[in-house]
C-alpha cells in the first residue's frame, strides 16, 4: 500500500460498510499519524468486520490486486463471521463457502503467507462447525484436494498449504468456542481423522529430496495434532522419525517440540510399551549431548534435556511399574542427574539444569507411594542416586570465582539466587527420602573439609555445604539429630572471608535458634559471631534476622549476655549502618530480649535505648516541619512502635514447652512500655500539633499505641484515658483512617470493662459526630475513613451495644450513613457497610433507638441493598448483601414482607431485565420457610443477580 501526501479523512461512524470504505479505513489505521483517528478507524473496522456486509465485501478485498494488508483483512473478517456467527449461515450455503475458501487458499498457496494462514484458519473454523454430520470426512476431503493435480499451481506451494491448514486445524480446535457436548464429538472425530494425516506427514519426512522447509512444517503439524489426545501408540512412527529429525539442526528445535508434545500428553502413559519403546532413541541421544556440552552449544543440550525429563516426569510411575525393565528406566535417571549436573554455572553458562529439578521430586512420589515391600525395593535401588543427586545439587549451588562473579550482571544474580532458592527447596524435599542419613552425610563432609589442612577447601565448597544444611534446618525439626552439636563447634572455625560465606554461616546459624533455645549452653558459641556481623553493612539482612530469631527463641536464656547484645546493637544503630527495615527488626530483636528481663532491668536498658532517640525527636519537635525531618520522625515513631511489638512482660504468645520451669514470677506493678510511653506522652503530643496533615506522621503515631495495646492488652490500662483524649483531639482537627483503626482496638479490649468505659465512650461518641459532619460535607473522597467507621461502628455493637444506648448518639444519622455507604463503588468500603448492618439488625429488640429507626428506615435499607443486588454493586459482595436480607428476615419479618412488596412494584427495580414474574419469584423465596438457612438465601441472591445483569445461564456464571 504506498503512502500518500495526505491521508484520507476519517469514516464517519455512521457510513456504510462499503470495499471503498473499508480500505479507507484501513489506510486510515496504518498511515495516520493522529492516534484518535487511528482508533476510530479501528472501532468502525471491527464493527464491519462484525457487520452482515461483511459476507459481500470480505471476498472482494481478497482479490489479488490487493495489498496484503487489506487481503487480511478480509481473511479476517471471514473467519469472524463463521467462528462467531455460525448460526447466521444457512445450511444451503456451507458448499459454497467451502469451495470458495478452497479456492481461495489454492490462489494463495503462492502468495501471502499471513492472509494463507487466515484463510486456513476460517476453513478449519467451518471445518469444525460441520463435523461430522454436515462434512463427514472433512480431513481427509482436504488432503484429498490438495493432492489433486492444479496446473496452475506448484507442487510445493499446494503441499504447503496444505500443511498450513492441517496445522491450523487443531490449533483451532483448541481455542474454538464450540459447546461442551460439542468438543468431545469434534475431538473424537478429529482423532479418527488423523488416518487420513500421519502416513502423509510419515512420507513427507522419509522422502530423501524433500526440502527442509517441508519437514518443518510437517514436524510443527505433528506436534499440532499430538494435542488432540491421539492414542500414542498411533504416534510411534512419526515420533521415531522426530528423533531421527534430532540429527539435523536446522530440524532440531522443531523436532524437539514434537518429541516433547507427543511424550507429555496426560493419555500417553496407558500406553507403556510404547514408553518402553521410547527410552532406547532417548538413551541414544546421549552421545549428541555430551558433545553439545563439550562445545557449549547450550540450545542442543537444553533440547535433549526437554525430552528426557519429559518422558521421566511425565511418565516415572507407569514406567517405575514395570520392574523387569528397572534398568533401562535407572539408564534414563542417570542421562537426567547428567542434566541436573551439565558443568557451567547457571544461568551463564548453562540453563538447563533447572529444568530438570521437578523431576527429582515426582520419582520421589511415586517411590513413596509404592507398599512397603516394593518401596523397599526401589529404596534400595535409588537411594544412592539421591545421595549423589545431594552431590550433584551442593554443587551447582556452588558461587563461581569471585572474579566471575564480579562480572555477573544483577539479573544474572538474581537467576543465581533464584535457583539456589529451588535447589534448597529440591534438597528439603529429598530429606524425606533419605532422612537424618542426609544431615550426618552433610556434617562429615564440612567436617573433612575443615579439619583437612593439607588440602585447603575453597570458601565456595564450605558455603555449599552450609547451605544444604541450613535448607533441611529451616523446615525440618532437627532437635533430635545428633549432629548439629558437632555442626555449632564447627562453625566458629570457619574461616570467613567472604561475604557470600558469612550470609550463608548467619542464616545457618538462625535455622538453628530453635535447637539452641533447647541447647542453650551452646548459645556462647555462635552469639560473638551475629553480634560481630551486625557492624557489617553487607551482613545487613542476614545478622539482624539471626538475632531476631536467637532473641525470639532463646529469650529466657540470654539475661547474661543482655546487656552485650543491647550494647551492639544501639551501637550500629547509632551508625545508621542498617536500612530502615532492619532497624525495625533489631527493635523487634531487642523486645524480645528485654521481655525476659526483670523490670528494673528492662526499664534501665530501655532507658539507655530509647534515651538517644527521644532527644531527637524532642529536637525534631522543635523544627520547622520539613521533608527531611518528616522521614526522620517516622523513622524514630517507627523504631518505638517495633519495639513495642514484642516487649511482653506477661508472656502472651508463649508457646515454649520449656518455659514453665525458665518463666519469670509475675511482675508488680506498671508495665515497663507503659512507663515509657507516659513519660514520652507530652512529646508525642508535641509532635502531632505540628504534623497532623501529615497521614504517615500520624500513622505512625497510632502504630505506636496500636502494636502497644495489642501487645499489652490489659496492661496497658492506664494509658487509656490520656489516650482516648489525645485521638479524640486529633480525630476533631484532621480525621483519618489511623485514628478511627486505634479507636476500634481499644473498643475491642477496654469498652467492655466499666472502668474504662466513659473515656471510651466519649471517644466514640466524638469519632461518630465528626464523621457525621464529614458525610454531611460529602464522604465520597473518604472511602478509606467511611470503611473504617463502619468497621469500628460493627465493632462497637458486638462488644458494647451500650453505646448505641447514649443519648447524644444519633443513631438515625448514623444508619442513614450506612445506608449511603452502600452505594459507594469501593467493595471493602461496601463490604464493611453489610458488617454493620448484620450486626446492628438483631440489635433491634435489645435496644430500643436501633429498633425505632429499623423501623421507620428499614424500607430504605431494602431498597439499596435490592439496589446493589440489581446490579449496582459488584457481583463479589452478594454474600455480604444476602446476609442483610438474612438479619432482616429473621428480626424484622413482618416488617420485611410488606417493604419487599412495596419495592418490587416499581417498573424496572431493581433491573430493567427482570420480568415481574421473576421479581414476585424471588420475594416469595425470600420469605418462605427457607429463609432461616443462611446458604440457600446466599443462592437465591446468587440466582436473582444474575438475572438483573442478564448473565443467567451464560458462560460468565460457570464459576461463580
Amino acid at each position: 500500500m504506498e503512502r500518500r501526501a495526505e491521508a484520507p479523512p476519517p469514516p464517519p461512524q455512521g457510513l456504510d460498510f462499503t470495499v471503498e470504505n473499508v480500505e479507507k479505513a484501513l489506510h486510515q489505521l496504518y498511515y495516520d499519524p493522529n492516534i484518535e483517528n487511528k482508533n476510530l478507524a479501528q472501532k468502525w473496522l471491527m464493527q464491519a468486520q462484525v457487520s452482515p456486509q461483511a459476507w459481500h465485501f470480505s471476498w472482494l478485498l481478497l482479490h489479488m490486486d490487493k495489498v496484503p494488508e487489506i487481503q487480511y483483512f478480509g481473511a479476517s473478517a471471514l473467519h469472524i463471521k463463521i467462528s462467531r456467527y455460525w448460526n447466521d449461515i444457512p445450511a444451503d450455503q456451507y458448499e459454497s463457502l467451502k469451495s470458495q475458501l478452497f479456492t481461495h487458499i489454492t490462489r494463495f498457496a503462492s502468495g501471502s503467507k499471513i492472509v494463507l494462514t487466515r484463510l486456513c484458519v476460517a476453513l478449519a473454523s467451518l471445518a469444525l462447525s460441520m463435523m461430522p454430520d454436515a462434512w463427514p470426512c472433512a480431513v481427509a476431503d482436504m488432503v484429498r484436494m490438495f493432492q489433486a493435480e492444479d496446473s496452475n499451481v506448484d507442487g510445493r506451494a499446494r503441499c504447503l498449504a496444505l500443511l498450513e491448514l492441517l496445522t491450523v486445524l487443531p490449533e483451532e480446535f483448541q481455542t474454538s468456542r464450540l459447546p461442551q457436548y460439542r468438543k468431545g464429538q469434534v475431538r473424537s472425530v478429529l482423532a479418527q481423522e488423523c488416518g487420513s494425516v500421519f502416513p502423509l506427514l510419515e512420507q513427507l519426512l522419509q522422502q530423501q529430496d524433500s526440502p527442509g522447509f517441508i519437514k518443518q512444517k510437517v514436524l510443527k503439524c505433528f506436534s499440532s495434532w499430538v494435542q488432540l489426545e491421539i492414542p500414542l501408540m498411533d504416534c510411534e512412527n512419526l515420533i521415531q522419525a522426530a528423533f531421527t529429525s534430532l540429527q539435523d539442526p536446522e530440524l532440531f528445535d522443531t523436532a524437539v517440540e514434537a518429541v516433547v508434545n507427543a511424550i507429555s500428553q496426560p493419555d500417553a502413559q496407558r500406553y507403556v510399551n510404547t514408553l518402553l519403546k521410547l527410552i532406547p532413541p532417548v538413551l541414544g541421544l546421549q552421545e549428541q549431548l555430551r558433545q553439545a556440552v563439550q562445545s557449549g552449544d547450550m540450545e542442543t543440550s537444553h533440547g535433549i534435556c526437554r525430552i528426557a525429563v519429559a518422558l521421566g516426569e511425565n511418565h516415572s510411575r507407569a514406567l517405575l511399574d514395570q520392574v523387569e525393565h528397572w534398568q533401562s528406566f535407572l539408564a534414563l535417571v542417570n542421562m537426567i542427574m547428567f542434566c541436573t549436573g551439565i558443568p557451567g554455572h547457571y544461568p551463564v553458562n548453562e540453563t538447563t539444569s533447572s529444568l530438570t529439578l521437578t523431576f527429582w521430586y515426582t520419582l520421589q512420589d511415586d517411590i513413596l507411594s509404592f507398599e512397603p515391600d516394593k518401596q523397599a525395593v526401589y529404596q534400595q535401588v535409588y537411594r544412592p542416586v539421591y545421595f549423589q543427586l545431594v552431590d550433584v545439587l551442593l554443587h551447582k549451588a556452588q558461587f563461581p570465582s569471585d572474579e566471575e562473579y564480579g562480572f555477573w550482571s544483577s539479573d544474572e544474580k538474581e537467576q543465581f539466587r533464584i535457583y539456589r532458592v529451588d535447589i534448597s527447596d529440591t534438597l528439603m524435599y529429598v530429606y524425606e527420602m533419605l532422612g537424618a542419613e542426609l544431615l550426618s552425610s552433610l556434617y562429615d563432609k564440612l567436617g573433612r573439609l575443615l579439619t583437612n589442612t593439607e588440602q585447603p577447601s575453597t570458601w565456595q565448597h564450605t558455603e555449599a555445604l552450609l547451605y544444604g544444611f541450613q535448607s533441611i534446618a529451616e523446615t525440618i525439626d532437627v532437635n533430635y539429630s545428633d549432629v548439629v552439636p558437632g555442626l555449632i563447634g564447627l562453625i566458629p572455625r570457619i574461616s570467613i572471608s567472604n561475604v557470600q560465606l558469612a550470609d550463608t554461616v548467619m542464616f545457618t546459624i538462625g535455622s538453628l535458634s530453635e535447637w539452641l533455645a533447647d541447647h542453650p549452653v551452646m548459645i556462647n558459641n555462635v552469639l560473638p559471631l551475629v553480634l560481630q556481623a551486625l557492624g557489617n553493612p553487607e551482613l545487613s539482612i542476614s545478622s539482624v534476622s539471626t538475632l531476631k530469631k536467637i532473641c525470639r527463641e532463646c529469650k529466657y536464656d540470654l539475661p547474661p549476655y543482655a546487656a552485650n547484645i543491647v550494647a551492639v546493637s544501639q551501637e550500629v544503630l547509632m551508625k545508621q549502618i542498617h536500612k530502615t527495615s532492619q532497624c525495625m527488626w533489631l527493635m523487634q530483636a531487642l523486645g524480645f530480649l528485654l521481655s525476659a528481663l526483670q523490670v528494673e532491668e528492662i526499664l534501665k536498658n530501655l532507658h539507655s535505648l530509647i534515651t538517644p532517640y527521644i532527644q531527637q525527636l524532642e529536637k525534631l519537635a522543635d523544627e520547622t516541619p520539613n521533608p527531611s525531618n518528616r522521614l526522620a520522625i517516622i523513622h524514630i515513631l517507627g523504631l518505638l512502635s517495633n519495639l513495642f511489638t514484642t516487649l511482653d512482660i506477661s508472656h502472651h504468645d508463649d508457646d515454649h514447652e520449656s518455659t514453665e520451669v525458665k518463666k519469670l514470677p509475675v511482675q508488680q506493678g506498671p508495665n515497663p512500655v507503659v512507663v515509657v510511653l507516659q513519660q514520652v506522652f507530652q512529646l508525642i503530643q508535641k509532635v502531632l500539633s505540628k504534623w497532623l496533615n501529615d497521614a504517615q506522621v500520624v500513622e505512625s503515631v497510632c502504630a505506636i499505641f496500636e502494636k502497644s495495646v495489642k501487645t499489652l492488652l490489659d496492661d496497658f490500662a492506664p494509658m487509656v484515658p490520656q489516650l482516648c483524649e489525645m485521638l479524640g483531639q486529633m480525630y476533631s482537627t484532621i480525621p483519618q483512617v489511623s485514628a478511627i483503626e486505634l479507636t476500634r482496638q481499644l473498643v475491642h479490649i477496654f469498652a467492655h470493662e466499666p472502668a474504662h468505659f466513659p473515656p471510651i465512650k466519649a471517644l466514640f461518641l466524638l469519632v461518630t459526630s465528626v464523621t457525621l459532619t464529614l458525610f454531611q460535607q460529602g464522604p465520597r473522597d473518604h472511602p478509606d475513613i467511611v470503611d473504617s467507621f463502619m468497621q469500628l461502628l460493627a465493632q462497637a455493637l458486638k462488644r458494647k451495644p451500650d453505646l448505641f444506648l447514649c443519648s447524644n448518639l444519633d443513631v438515625k444519622a448514623v444508619f442513614q450513613c450506612g445506608v449511603l455507604s452502600l452505594k459507594f463503588p469501593e467493595a471493602p468500603t461496601v463490604k464493611a457497610s453489610c458488617g454493620f448492618f448484620t450486626e446492628l439488625l438483631p440489635r433491634c429488640g435489645e435496644i430500643a433507638p436501633v429498633g425505632q429507626v429499623v423501623h421507620e428506615n428499614g424500607k430504605v435499607l431494602l431498597q439499596a441493598v435490592l439496589e446493589g443486588i440489581g446490579g449496582q454493586a459488584s457481583r463479589s459482595l452478594m454474600d455480604h448483601f444476602a446476609e442483610i436480607l438474612f438479619a432482616l428476615n429473621k428480626h424484622c419479618f413482618s416488617l420485611l414482607s410488606v417493604w419487599i412488596k412495596e419495592a418490587m412494584q416499581q417498573d424496572g427495580f431493581p433491573s430493567a431485565r427482570v420480568t415481574p414474574e421473576q421479581k414476585e419469584n424471588f420475594s416469595q423465596q425470600i420469605l418462605s420457610r427457607e429463609r432461616v438457612n443462611k446458604r440457600r438465601v446466599k443462592e437465591m441472591v446468587k440466582e436473582f443477580t444474575l438475572l438483573c445483569r442478564g448473565l443467567h445461564g451464560t458462560e460468565y456464571t460457570a464459576d461463580y
